[in-house]
């Protein structure tokens, strides 16, 4: 399994801002893409939440099957924290966030309601790269405020968006963390693309996937590719994947990052079917 390195310097200034301006938000929507939760739990953002009330929105639940989701929506719910499934492009899909907003702070709305206050409730939107914050956002809002993008680092720098009456959100840019102490977490990742391709090797990280799977959901694959031939290693299917599709270079030498490449867009376009890779035996 290759080393995975990614923290530019942006994600050092990310963090800062948050430390910065957690002190003037009530909570934390916490977002993590459902295909893997545990991996998207950034290390880094433990002190930068402190004891805030934290909405875990499990997003892109669509890629999933509803059994693994609910184990980690059991395993993120607590005292001070909900956790929710979505899918942030779907019409309204987030107005469940403003009722969890509503109901963990719903102390400070009746002691601000007594005092004849009227102050917004305020919430910092955090998450690792691509998990779809700005579109949560944008769903949020009902229209379009934050710019979104299928890759990481779209957002970089805080915004301020108001929500609706009374509600306000701070988006934040995806932020990892500076070392990965686990290799697995940073493989995720890299495959729900959370790190940005052009510092991975997409033809040999695309072979540790292909093991994933035939590991975990070796029907799926064989079924997506027409393969029938078993017990072969994970580079003989990359090698069938761009031989059935074409991808040959001059000579007909076999493109194995266009290959790696395809392979990667159907299993984020779901076209492989429905794949977790922090399955709930994950240890946490």
């Amino acid at each position: 399994m290759n080393k995975i390195q990614w923290f530019p310097g942006h994600m050092t200034k990310a963090l800062r801002e948050m430390e910065q301006n957690i002190k003037k938000v009530d909570l934390v929507i916490y977002v993590l893409d459902s295909r893997a939760p545990y991996s998207c739990l950034n290390p880094e953002f433990r002190e930068v939440i402190g004891n805030k009330p934290i909405i875990y929105v499990l997003n892109k639940a669509d890629l999933v099957d509803v059994a693994d989701l609910k184990y980690w929506e059991k395993y993120l719910s607590a005292k001070n924290a909900i956790a929710l499934s979505l899918v942030s492009t779907l019409s309204n899909a987030s107005k469940v966030i403003v009722d969890a907003m509503q109901k963990l702070l719903a102390s400070k709305i009746e002691r601000n309601k007594s005092k004849g206050v009227n102050m917004p409730l305020r919430s910092m939107v955090i998450g690792v790269p691509n998990c779809g914050k700005s579109t949560l956002i944008n769903n949020l809002c009902g229209k379009y405020k934050a710019k979104t993008g299928d890759k990481p680092s779209i957002t970089r720098s805080t915004q301020w968006v108001r929500i609706g009456a009374g509600l306000e959100v701070l988006d934040t840019p995806g932020t990892l963390w500076p070392s990965f102490a686990d290799d697995t977490v940073a493989h995720n990742l890299a495959y729900i693309n959370a790190i940005k391709s052009d510092v991975l090797d997409i033809a040999s990280l695309s072979l540790d996937f292909i093991e994933f799977l035939l590991d975990d959901y070796k029907d799926l694959f064989f079924a997506r590719y027409s393969i029938t031939r078993m017990g072969e290693p994970p580079l003989f299917y990359l090698e069938e994947i761009c031989r059935n599709r074409g991808f040959l270079l001059r000579g007909g030498e076999i493109d194995y990052e266009r290959g790696a490449n395809a392979l990667f867009d159907d299993f984020r376009k779901g076209r492989i079917g429905k794949i977790m890779l922090d399955k709930p035996r994950t240890q946490v």
